[in-house]
């Protein structure tokens, strides 16, 4: 049996999709909905969460065969009015972990980085991180606690996932009397709205009935301004992920008694004391307002992001020939690119050092893989001695750095 993963070509099906939504967009001149730094930001993310996904996916097929196997309530046959049954009930489990992921500080913590986009387009689909990933599995645990069957829930997964992608446009419109039983993008546009009278609504994925029947239903009425309401600002690919992690940890430590500290981790992002964060952006340096321009690195983090691309798209289609090593070189390398192309984004003068550390990390792996692992300490010979005769860094900085930082 064939051990290559044809979900592989997904991914350059997705970016082919992104890139018709770009072209249809210019050709309506709402080129607008697209910004550079943004767009590259939510490929990052998504990049990151589908190869860390290749180490666990696995195990949610095996967590849901073990549950079904051992636990399950009922006996549910394969039948074809079981698939539609099976669809609704994942709506509806994705409504209350979406829900519940809006209105608990953990779970937000998760969810957040996929709200963060102040562009709505095809490419904030991808804004997913791991961790959200996970914590949804173990929601869709219900599922085979029921009874139904592991490869019937995946198969609607992919289904269900499949669809809530094409929900992540501006460029289609309302859609009639769709809009009174599926979630369009009109409809989840509202979602991803920081408008006081668009929040915390519209939490089904596929279905309007979940939102109607529990009261978060909303219409598109004023045209949404998307993202946060206290947006971040920054695009760095570990700031993205980890903020608010950092936020409940301050918030927690602020917190007097037990019922101080329990509503820092359990309590509603609403409730969050929004004097936290600009402590941290200034702790951690994300105060700076970034201007947008004709970066000198474009062309260089359009290459990495090429890069990473291939990369994730071979590795998800081989992934069953690689040996452990090799995956996990595979994804550090890609999270050193993925934080060097946020540094980039950020314009920050560390970026230098870090490339060199992926440099040395690359030829060490090379080195590893022909059994001489003690050669690693040419690289690093070889960049010091660059550094002393020609000034490397100062000359990277030249040609990569748009404009030169303090820090």
């Amino acid at each position: 049996m064939s051990s290559v993963n044809y979900l592989a070509f997904a991914i350059p099906a997705f970016f082919l999709f992104v890139f018709i939504e770009f072209k249809i967009a210019q050709q309506k001149r709402k080129a607008s909905v697209f910004k550079y730094e943004s767009t590259v930001a939510n490929f990052s993310i998504g990049i990151a969460e589908r190869l860390l996904n290749l180490f666990i996916a696995g195990s949610f097929y095996q967590l849901y065969n073990w549950i079904y196997k051992n636990y399950s309530i009922f006996d549910i046959p394969n039948r074809w009015y079981i698939w539609i049954l099976l669809l609704l009930a994942t709506d509806l489990v994705w409504y209350w972990y979406h829900r519940l992921g809006h209105e608990i500080n953990f779970l937000w913590a998760a969810h957040i980085v996929h709200h963060q986009s102040e562009e709505f387009n095809l490419s904030a689909a991808a804004r997913i991180t791991t961790i959200q990933a996970v914590f949804r599995n173990v929601f869709w645990c219900l599922l085979p606690l029921i009874g139904f069957h592991p490869n019937m829930i995946i198969t609607i997964l992919l289904v269900h996932g499949a669809y809530s992608f094409f929900t992540h446009t501006q460029l289609i419109g309302k859609l009639g009397w769709l809009e009174n039983i599926f979630i369009t993008p009109s409809l989840h546009g509202v979602h991803h709205a920081s408008d006081d009278k668009y929040l915390d609504k519209n939490y089904g994925d596929v279905f309007v009935f979940w939102d109607k029947i529990f009261g978060t239903f909303q219409t598109e009425e004023e045209p949404p301004k998307y993202g946060l309401t206290h947006p971040i600002k920054s695009y760095s690919f570990l700031w993205q992920h980890f903020h608010y992690y950092l936020e409940i940890a301050e918030a927690y430590k602020k917190a007097n008694g037990f019922k101080g500290k329990w509503n820092a981790v359990f309590g509603s992002p609403a409730l969050m004391d929004q004097n936290i964060r600009p402590v941290l952006e200034k702790r951690y340096f994300q105060n700076e307002q970034r201007k947008s321009a004709k970066f000198k690195f474009k062309t260089y983090a359009n290459t990495q992001l090429i890069l990473l691309v291939v990369l994730l798209t071979t590795t998800t289609l081989f992934f069953n020939y690689f040996k452990l090593i090799d995956g996990i070189f595979i994804l550090g390398f890609a999270l050193l690119t993925l934080i060097n192309i946020g540094a980039l984004l950020e314009q920050r003068r560390w970026i230098y050092y870090l490339e060199c550390f992926r440099l040395i990390l690359v030829l060490a792996f090379v080195f590893f893989k022909f059994d001489h692992t003690e050669l690693s300490i040419i690289p690093i010979i070889c960049l010091i001695i660059l550094e002393r005769t020609i000034s490397l860094s100062k000359i990277y900085m030249k040609y990569v750095v748009y404009q030169v930082k303090t820090r």
